[in-house]
């Protein structure tokens, strides 16, 4: 029993200083974050958020660092397999089985959604991804009856309790590249009870609160749909459009105008490989993993983890044996070398 708490003690003070660590560390992969609508995330009852995932392991980890609570989120099983498992339960993570996972397992999901039900019925907060997988487009692909099914079958079992659905729109301004922008937009949630009436069935309820997601999820995203001007859409999301706010970026993105287009500099790669050479390793280190990931869409997320924890440990463990053999002011300069040439190579990349 007394194992047990302080286990337990231990991953609440892990998650917040994980939370902290990130949200901290955002404001240094992203140039510039612009918050939108926190004062619409409600007080007064359960919540399961529902972004858009175009991110893939980055948009969970936004979520969670970003809002004031704390928040379990559903993921896929199989990556609850080995050692990486503790971090998970951290993260405050709940398995999800498909049918991939083998059919005898589908049983466990469960126990899964009984404490998917206890958490929102006690105003606790979720978070689910209601398109189902992830992508690297920018408008919103089509829903999946996932986490209106949920928030249905919650209310259901705690019908006095109020829960929400939260629409949340995370707006990247580059998919592969660190230093961009990122808009992150909370909508206006949606009440479940206000679709629950005595003649309406519960396919029809769930459709319901799915297409009213759908709209409300929209409103947060830079480009709602997919469009005959999607692909100048996605030339016009750079470094210099994206500094406007959200609502005159979308407007102007709909209307395909006032927009500055992205700049084309000559030599812009080989420049960027000669500010590449004081953080060679940890460069190449991560193209390797990129290379042998076979989704593209993690390429973001494995960016940001190396930012995280490769290149901090490049860095103090290099600049310490310069430190030891040339002394302190040549450690230091290199340190403020390698950190001034890896912005000034970002910044160069994203024009």
């Amino acid at each position: 029993m007394f194992n047990s708490i302080i286990k337990l003690r231990l991953k609440q003070i892990l998650y917040f200083l994980l939370k902290f660590y990130i949200k901290t560390y955002s404001y240094i992969y992203f140039r510039n974050i612009k918050l939108y609508g926190l004062e619409n995330i409600p007080k007064d009852g359960g919540v399961l958020y529902s972004p858009n995932h175009q991110g893939a392991f980055l948009d969970p980890l936004l979520v969670g660092a970003f809002t004031p609570e704390t928040i379990t989120s559903l993921t896929r099983a199989d990556v609850f397999n080995g050692p990486q498992k503790w971090f998970f339960d951290v993260l405050k993570m709940l398995p999800v089985y498909r049918i991939r996972n083998g059919y005898q397992n589908l049983k466990k999901n469960d126990a899964t959604f009984k404490q998917c039900y206890s958490l929102l019925g006690n105003k606790g907060n979720m978070l689910m991804f209601s398109e189902g997988g992830h992508h690297d487009e920018y408008y919103l692909q089509t829903l999946s009856k996932g986490s209106s099914r949920l928030a249905y079958q919650a209310q259901m079992k705690y019908p006095k309790e109020k829960i929400y659905i939260m629409p949340v729109g995370l707006n990247y301004g580059h998919h592969k590249q660190a230093r961009c922008s990122l808009h992150f937009v909370f909508g206006t949630p949606l009440l479940v009870q206000d679709f629950i009436t005595p003649s309406a069935s519960e396919a029809q309820i769930i459709n319901q609160v799915k297409e009213a997601l759908t709209y409300k999820m929209k409103a947060c995203l830079w480009i709602p749909e997919e469009s005959n001007q999607y692909e100048q859409q996605k030339k016009w999301i750079n470094a210099k459009n994206t500094l406007l706010e959200f609502s005159d970026l979308k407007e102007k993105l709909a209307l395909g105008e006032g927009l500055l287009s992205p700049k084309k500099i000559s030599g812009r790669n080989l420049l960027g490989h000669i500010l590449s050479l004081p953080n060679l390793i940890p460069l190449w280190i991560t193209r390797v993993v990129i290379n042998r990931s076979e989704d593209r869409v993690f390429v973001s997320s494995i960016k940001y983890a190396s930012g995280a924890f490769l290149f901090p440990i490049w860095w103090f463990c290099s600049t310490l044996t310069i430190e030891t053999f040339f002394g302190l002011s040549i450690a230091l300069l290199y340190f403020l070398v390698s950190l001034a040439t890896l912005f000034l190579r970002q910044r160069i990349l994203l024009i």
